[in-house]
């Protein structure tokens, strides 16, 4: 059967959208790709060649410097342990506001009381408030609690601030959820608790996704409550060694190295979203859907 005109047009719009996205990920991957192709080049070879060569000889060696060897400040160790106080900021932070964000979710629409949605626009509120302004007001809390330059001060900070949205997906996720299913659980004899382990979050698994996403990315990448609730301490993450590092003003630019760490600091959250990244959006779907 020989195409019409109108199948022709929309073979050839195909194609066009499929060039112009084509390009536009080429845009989007060339500072990787210089970046990738940089951490591999030794020093003379990055000052001598074209930032877009391959490397002649391609080598770890500035790759083992970031991890191990390259100063941040005073301390010539490398990534590897801000690397590590980034993992233990993250992870709990993460679990706990997602805990915390499910059991309110589950407060506002199935466990209704007087003033829930004044309470619920307040918490929406709030995820439009700026990083700048809680600042100062976080800063004295965290004095007064004795967690100034901490480890779980920074995991209080990021719990505080993310709550709002990790309440709000879970709100808007529970809020179709058959609420004859929750009566009848009363009904049988079933709990607050009990429900909802038993019942609403073996099912919210798509929303659970979307959060720890969300929530990894958010707090993994933060540059801001690091670098002023760190202070200079054990506390620092992998973000604010890594600033330390390229902004470095004594010694040798070493822009190999500089790839290399800049690299390592994103390999987290780019392996969660390449690993996750469609259950994101099915997650964000699902939401959208029932809410």
């Amino acid at each position: 059967m020989v195409p019409g005109p109108r199948s022709g047009l929309s073979i050839a719009l195909r194609w066009l959208l499929f060039a112009i996205l084509g390009v536009f990920a080429l845009i989007y991957l060339f500072p990787l790709f210089v970046m990738v192709v940089t951490s591999l080049k030794t020093l003379d070879e990055v000052r001598a060649g074209n930032i877009l060569s391959l490397p002649p000889s391609p080598t770890l060696e500035p790759w083992v410097s970031a991890w191990s060897t390259t100063c941040v400040g005073l301390t010539c160790e490398g990534l590897k342990g801000y690397f590590l106080n980034s993992i233990l900021m993250t992870v709990p932070a993460v679990a706990i506001s997602a805990v915390l964000g499910a059991l309110n979710g589950y407060v506002l629409t199935k466990w209704r009381f007087r003033g829930d949605g004044i309470v619920f626009a307040l918490i929406l509120f709030g995820c439009f408030i700026p990083f700048q302004i809680v600042l100062l007001p976080m800063a004295r809390t965290l004095g007064l609690l004795g967690l100034a330059s901490s480890t779980p001060g920074l995991i209080f900070v990021h719990v505080v601030y993310g709550l709002c949205f990790t309440t709000l997906f879970f709100r808007n996720y529970y809020a179709a959820f058959p609420n004859d299913l929750v009566k009848s659980a009363m009904i049988d004899g079933a709990g607050f608790f009990r429900i909802f382990w038993r019942i609403l979050l073996p099912n919210s698994i798509p929303i659970i996704v979307v959060t720890v996403i969300w929530q990894f990315t958010n707090i993994w990448n933060d540059f801001l409550f690091g670098v002023s609730f760190a202070g200079g301490g054990g506390a620092m993450p992998v973000t604010v060694a890594l600033n330390n590092i390229v902004n470095s003003s004594t010694g040798v630019k070493e822009y190999n190295v500089h790839m290399a760490a800049a690299i390592i600091a994103a390999l987290p959250t780019l392996v969660v979203y390449v690993l996750a990244g469609r259950y994101f959006v099915r997650g964000l779907m699902a939401g959208a859907v029932k809410g």
